[in-house]
């Protein structure tokens, strides 16, 4: 049963370093996709946090799900940890890092709208407020990707990519829903990670051949390790750690700091000044989450 009293303590703490993992992971990914090519790095990236996960599944010595669930997984893995990932990459690689967390951070909106036409969820008029609030401010960070001239032009490719993915991510969390009350937290990042495999597979003699034939930076390589292994593997046990203690509303109220994180560190490390269309975009898409949330 999920912690039901208001005391802070460790997996508190762990969501807040999940958070800005997840936050800091935003410009990481911007920078390795320039340098080894959005394809190559997508692909790093879900290989290394798929054999972390599978090591994780062995030295837990547990039994695997029943076949129907692990084939629905994998399926599911297909859209979740493969269409979205390369949509994802690609989609910050052309856009401001901040502008790509604000939209991602819209999810839960489309996520209860498929759940209100699957018939699984019903929304309040305070939760309804809240997603047209959210949509709205995807529209206006959206909007603020198109002005500014020609360099803006790949904004609006960027965002039109990520805002895809976040659709790709909402059926992709829907359809785990019933399968997260029974198969194991772990097996279930790592069957989904395989599934994430399946489409990238088919692009790995393109991807191995950018590889090596990339002229990169050390810094480069250690952006590869943090964004699979840390953001990817390690970042996603504290996920599934605060649903199993917490409970998943608790646990997804840390998901807000995420743009906040994103946009400082793009700021910093990237030179991304904050922009008058992501404030206003960030006061509507947060408002609409909490409103919804609640």
């Amino acid at each position: 049963m999920p912690d039901r009293s208001n005391s802070f303590g460790t997996t508190d703490v762990l969501l807040l370093l999940m958070a800005t993992i997840w936050g800091v992971n935003y410009s990481v990914v911007k920078y390795a996709g320039h340098a080894f090519g959005d394809l190559a790095f997508t692909w790093m990236r879900v290989l290394f946090a798929t054999i972390v996960l599978l090591v994780a599944v062995l030295l837990q010595r547990k039994a695997l799900p029943r076949r129907s669930d692990v084939l629905r997984l994998l399926a599911l893995g297909v859209i979740g940890n493969g269409l979205y990932q390369l949509l994802f990459v690609f989609g910050v690689g052309r856009t401001r890092v901040g502008s790509a967390a604000l939209i991602l951070a819209a999810a839960p909106a489309f996520i209860a709208l498929l759940g209100v036409a699957r018939g699984t969820d019903h929304v309040s008029r305070r939760g309804w407020s809240g997603i047209v609030l959210s949509i709205t401010g995807v529209g206006v960070v959206m909007l603020g990707s198109t002005t500014g001239g020609a360099v803006q032009g790949a904004s609006m490719l960027g965002v039109l990519l990520v805002f895809i993915g976040v659709v790709c991510w909402s059926f992709y969390t829907v359809g785990l829903q019933s399968l997260t009350h029974r198969v194991d937290a772990v097996q279930l990042s790592a069957l989904t990670m395989v599934g994430g495999m399946i489409p990238l597979a088919f692009a790995s003699p393109q991807a191995i051949s950018s590889i090596l034939s990339a002229h990169v930076s050390q810094l480069a390589w250690w952006c590869v390790f943090y964004s699979s292994v840390i953001s990817m593997g390690i970042a996603y046990l504290f996920w599934y750690r605060g649903i199993r203690v917490l409970g998943p509303t608790r646990t997804s109220v840390y998901g807000n700091l995420q743009p906040i994180v994103a946009i400082l560190t793009g700021w910093v490390a990237l030179g991304e000044v904050p922009t008058i269309w992501q404030m206003a975009g960030t006061v509507a898409i947060i408002g609409g989450i909490f409103l919804t949330r609640r």
